[in-house]
Order: C-alpha cells, then structure tokens, then sequence
C-alpha cells in the first residue's frame, strides 16, 4: 500500500506565492508610510517643500518596486543557493531553489509587522531616523545611542537578527525537502553557499562604506 504523498509549502504556486508577498508587502508598506513616517514631525515640516515632494516621489518609486525588488533578490540567492547544491552533488532544481528563497521571504513579514505596531502603540511620536534605525530582536538593539554609531555598522548590526536566523532554517528545510536527503547535508549546503556571501557582503559593506 502506498503512502500518501507528503505536502509541503514549498510545493505552493510560485505566481501565486509571489502575488501575496507583493500584496502584503504593498499593504504594510502603504500602511507604515501613511500611519508612521507621513506623521513624523520631520515630514509634515517638509511636505510643502521641494525636500518634501522629493520624499514622496522616493516613497512612491517604493511601492513600483516591491515586484522588481523581490524578483531580483530571489534570482541571486536561488542562483548562490543552487550553486551550493551543485556543488555538493544534491539534485535540485534552480526553479525550486527560486522557490525556496522566496517562501523563505515571508519571514520578514514578521518585522514589519512588529515595527508597525511598535511605532503606532509604543513609541508614537518618532523621527525618520528612530523609524530607519529600528529593527526588532537585531542586535542594533544592543547599541544604547544609535545616534552616535558608525554609520558603515548600522546595517549589518540590524541585518544580524532573529529573523536572519529563521529565514536560513526555513531555507534549510526547504533544501532538506527537495534533495530528501539527511538534513545535516542541507545544513552545510545553505551554510557554504548563502550563509557565506551573506557574510562576506556583510563584510565588504563595512569595508567599502564611505
């Protein structure tokens, strides 16, 4: 007797998939400019402004983007990705690991989320850069005066965070799933293939940052 086939969510629709993640990122984007930084002091300062009509073009170029934005992302780590999984002999598709990145994607759903409702219940009456800086379970956290920071460690300090973390293990699953392999094997893959040019870009942000 057969075994019912295992399903999994890397087996969703990747239009469909793709379609919500820009939807919701549209919809948290939409609501985090126009209830948070459109409401900042700074902005209301400059909305009259030729600073403030510039601002609301960049915010506008924001929401275009998302689609070209994510598509652009998920063809490079899908390639690195892939490039791992070639390497080490696994038979996955570059259209799966595509995939992988993008199910991955939804993890960071759950910042934005917590920043929207950090700055709209918590601190209500931020500035852009309280709304730029902040980046819930980072270890920016750890840094009591952001104000004083070197600008180059910003970045990398809000990129290295739980969520990072999340991402690469749904990541891992998702290698774990196609190659149906061990996943101590997917492991090594996400860790010599995406882990290290992340870290490597990491490090070469701090270094080229002027």
């Amino acid at each position: 007797m057969n075994e019912p086939k295992q399903s999994s969510i890397f087996e969703t629709s990747r239009p469909l998939a793709f379609v919500l993640l820009c939807m919701v990122s549209f919809l948290l984007l939409f609501v985090k400019k126009n209830f948070i930084e459109y409401e900042t002091a700074a902005f209301e300062f400059l909305q009259d402004r030729p600073e403030g009509v510039i601002l609301r073009l960049l915010s506008t170029l924001q929401f275009v983007s998302i689609p070209l934005i994510y598509a652009v992302k998920f063809t490079v780590i899908g390639f690195v990705l892939w490039m791992g999984c070639f390497l080490f002999g696994f038979r996955i598709s570059y259209l799966q690991c595509w995939g992988i990145v993008m199910i991955s994607e939804f993890v960071f759903i759950g910042p934005e989320l917590i920043k929207i409702v950090w700055f709209l219940t918590v601190r209500t009456d931020p500035s852009l850069s309280d709304i730029s800086a902040f980046y819930p379970l980072s270890l920016i956290n750890l840094v009591g005066d952001y104000s004083v920071l070197d600008p180059r460690y910003a970045y990398p300090l809000r990129s290295l965070n739980v969520f990072e973390m999340i991402y690469i293990l749904v990541m891992v699953n998702g290698v774990h799933f196609f190659a149906k392999r061990e996943k101590k094997n997917a492991w090594r893959i996400v860790t010599c293939s995406y882990v290290l040019v992340f870290g490597l870009w990491l490090i070469f942000y701090m270094i080229v940052y002027k």
